[in-house]
């Protein structure tokens, strides 16, 4: 059995005759974990070494630098293969739809986790980090990730893998305080503990809670599942309490800030009085009503500016469609599918937020895509993939060649990956990455 995706899934190793061929976009491999991790995380990268026997395992295969739906079409892989497994993630975020969103100084997160990590269409995103405030709009653990960075001393990332372009404007940057605004309250927040956790320990960083935010949760949070929990008292905590002298000495000698404000909603982004750029956001007072996961946030009627000179959206993603031929349900943003089987199309598959919309992290879209795994297996053993032997590769080896488009294999990306390494070890850096894709093939001589 041949089979084409974008994810690693236990197929191979479920399947002893299975061949896997991974198309990608970018160069290199490894996606989220290379583009999405922050560069002071790399303990999540070490999924990377799993993915790379995975490469190495002679029956599975990687092709960069080809895009499906430009590049080559589902339908010619679907004739090519058994089976076709879509998992190309959520690559655009949600618009915020407010006035003002189009002002210089207001971009989404997305696009500055992707210009830090070194994604290569965000290359040239330039953030002005001249001013004094910063202002993220939402509440996840990407706006944790970039408040992080934002405010982290750049001491402390010098010995990571973001790119030298970043670090030299961070270094730079006059940004001292960082407020993330949320619609709802302290029990909603999307963001996890370790997250929260490492902002309370940050550096030189010191957190801004109003504590009328938190009256009556000590009673409420009784009902709520334990990680939300032990999440809300963190905040409960850090916001009520008096901290210990070490904390408190910490706190005391701090240059920088974070808050976290709670029941505010964007109307709109505020312009400079020369109308050139970002200088606030207008933000409508919010008040719950409902209970349980269907809280939503209702305006009070009360409006309140908050000055800034950046704003950053971080209000969820979404994923495009990629061909004419695959079904997409524009409104959810998500392929139309049953665990995974492409409805109404035999053979072709889904995984990760292409398959259930932009939640969740690594851990939980890595199950998703091994219970994707097991339905393609499901249909294979009840005949109802293609049967005789498909051309794989060679197929769309040729239609590439014909298109003028060179694929990067796993061995190239290993030339990369030696370059890089190379490139970082002079400034003691784990690797300086590359970022320019017309350099990445000229280094491979394509």
């Amino acid at each position: 059995m041949t089979t084409c995706k974008a994810g690693v899934m236990p197929l191979a190793s479920q399947h002893p005759q299975a061949h896997v061929d991974i198309y990608e976009k970018q160069p290199v491999p490894f996606g989220l974990v290379r583009f999405g991790v922050a560069p002071d995380h790399p303990e999540v990268k070490n999924v990377i070494n799993t993915f790379t026997q995975t490469a190495h395992s002679g029956r599975c295969a990687f092709w960069g630098n080809v895009e499906v739906g430009r590049d080559v079409t589902v339908p010619e892989l679907r004739e090519a293969y058994h089976a076709v497994v879509l998992s190309y993630g959520a690559e655009d975020h949600r618009a915020l739809e407010i006035p003002g969103e189009e002002l210089p100084g207001v971009c989404s997160a997305r696009a500055f986790v992707g210009w830090y990590n070194g994604l290569p269409e965000n290359r040239e995103l330039e953030p002005d980090l001249s001013c004094d405030t910063a202002v993220i709009l939402g509440q996840g653990n990407v706006a944790l990730d970039v408040a992080r960075i934002l405010l982290t001393p750049p001491e402390h990332l010098e010995r990571t893998d973001i790119t030298k372009a970043a670090l030299g404007v961070l270094r730079q940057s006059r940004v001292k305080t960082v407020w993330l605004v949320g619609r709802r309250g302290p029990l909603q927040v999307a963001f996890t503990i370790k997250e929260l956790r490492e902002m309370i320990q940050l550096p030189g960083a010191r957190p801004i809670l109003d504590p009328a935010d938190f009256l009556g949760l000590q009673d409420k949070i009784k009902e709520v599942p334990r990680p939300r929990k032990r999440l809300t008292e963190l905040l409960l905590r850090t916001a009520t309490e008096k901290p210990g002298p070490e904390e408190a000495a910490r706190w005391a000698s701090a240059s920088r800030a974070w808050g976290l404000r709670f029941f505010r909603s964007p109307q709109q982004v505020l312009p400079s009085p020369d109308g050139r750029r970002a200088a606030g956001v207008r933000l409508a007072v919010t008040r719950l009503e409902g209970v349980g996961e269907a809280t939503r946030a209702v305006p009070t009627g009360d409006m309140e500016d908050l000055p800034c000179g950046l704003v950053l959206s971080s209000v969820g993603y979404k994923s495009r469609p990629v061909d004419p031929s695959v079904p997409f349900d524009s409104k959810l943003g998500v392929i139309p599918n049953v665990e995974g089987r492409v409805m109404d199309v035999p053979g072709l598959y889904c995984s990760g937020w292409v398959k259930r919309g932009p939640t969740g992290v690594i851990a939980t879209t890595m199950t998703d895509s091994f219970l994707t795994g097991q339905m393609l297996l499901q249909d294979l053993k009840a005949g109802l993939l293609p049967s005789g032997p498909r051309p794989g590769y060679a197929a769309i080896q040729a239609l590439l060649s014909s298109r003028g488009v060179r694929p990067v294999s796993f061995s190239d990306w290993e030339k990369l990956d030696a370059e890089e390494v190379a490139r970082g070890q002079g400034t003691g850096k784990p690797r300086e990455k590359l970022v320019d894709p017309q350099e990445m093939l000229r280094l491979l001589g394509h």
